[in-house]
């Protein structure tokens, strides 16, 4: 018995890579070597249509990933403006809290914005010191959790494997899953920015029997906390090119449904450029969503769809 739950244990953790990189990696000068010019070489842009709409059919989708920061007395604050914003109604709003804070903000934030966690355990808890399960986050009126970001894999040294089983059991509990995707500096530079979303899109396909509560984040590592974000193009060109990886591998149906948000140094000032993009179905915020107003700001960057291009 104490080697079949030894094996178990084992299996859950599959993914997980050692030695983990560094964080000190992520002040490498590469970064402020970006072309922020560079494209990926795909065929030109269709030209503007006169409305531009979503291609994606469900409502526009904007998360808030507060990451590591906050005190009870800043998230109070937050919470308050948030809950002062008007926002536009036709859009689903999440933010993620770090887990301590997530019963207080659940308390006192507007209903008219769902909860998600930050990560969750792949599998029923137990004895694993330290992670938080998806039955726990449920307990705590969770609807979302964030699964696969760039800082889980290439800080904490989570793969592709581990990550599809985590969202496949995060469904199972009926949490939603904020999957995300996306390439390395150097990944890009070299021409392998669809291999490498491809690859992390099919370790979700691989495992997850559905994709009726997926939203997927393509979230490019090298305009995450950097202030170097994308141009709409090339967000619109990733974008464009998962949805038909959705289409030729899982289904029409689910390249229809499923929503393709961007991530990576979004903000208030930006965020109506980069939602005007027909394939472009809302945002996960990062250091923007820490400030009330200007991330109901990037919520009503909606807008921007219903407008003449």
């Amino acid at each position: 018995m104490a080697a079949t739950s030894a094996s178990l244990v084992s299996q859950l953790y599959i993914g997980l890579r050692r030695p983990c990189p560094k964080l000190d990696s992520f002040n490498s000068p590469s970064f402020s070597a970006f072309d922020p010019n560079l494209r990926l070489s795909l065929s030109p842009p269709k030209p503007s249509r006169a409305i531009v709409a979503m291609a994606g059919s469900g409502k526009f989708f904007v998360g808030g990933n507060w990451k590591c920061n906050g005190t009870k007395d800043s998230i109070s604050k937050l919470v308050a403006d948030l809950n002062s914003a008007k926002l536009e109604p036709d859009v689903d709003v999440v933010v993620a809290p770090p887990f301590l804070y997530i019963d207080q903000v659940k308390n006192s934030l507007t209903d008219r914005i769902e909860i998600s966690a930050q990560n969750s355990w792949v599998g029923k808890g137990g004895a694993f010191t330290g992670e938080i399960s998806a039955e726990q986050l449920k307990d705590l009126g969770c609807k979302w959790v964030v699964l696969g970001h760039s800082e889980r894999r290439h800080i904490i040294g989570e793969n592709d494997e581990f990550i599809g089983k985590k969202a496949a059991y995060a469904l199972s509990q009926g949490l939603g899953v904020i999957a995300c995707i996306g390439e390395l500096l150097e990944e890009r530079e070299a021409g392998k920015t669809f291999d490498v979303c491809f690859k992390q899109l099919k370790a979700y396909a691989d495992a997850v029997p559905s994709w009726d509560n997926i939203v997927i984040a393509y979230e490019p590592v090298w305009a995450i906390g950097t202030g170097k974000v994308a141009t709409p193009q090339q967000a619109q060109e990733v974008h464009v090119a998962v949805r038909d990886w959705l289409k030729k591998n899982v289904s029409e149906e689910v390249a229809s449904k499923t929503r393709i948000i961007y991530g990576g140094s979004v903000n208030g000032g930006n965020s109506a450029e980069l939602a005007k993009e027909e394939d472009i179905d809302g945002f996960l915020v990062g250091g923007a969503s820490l400030k009330g107003p200007e991330f109901a700001t990037i919520v009503n960057s909606v807008t921007s769809k219903k407008v003449t291009a």
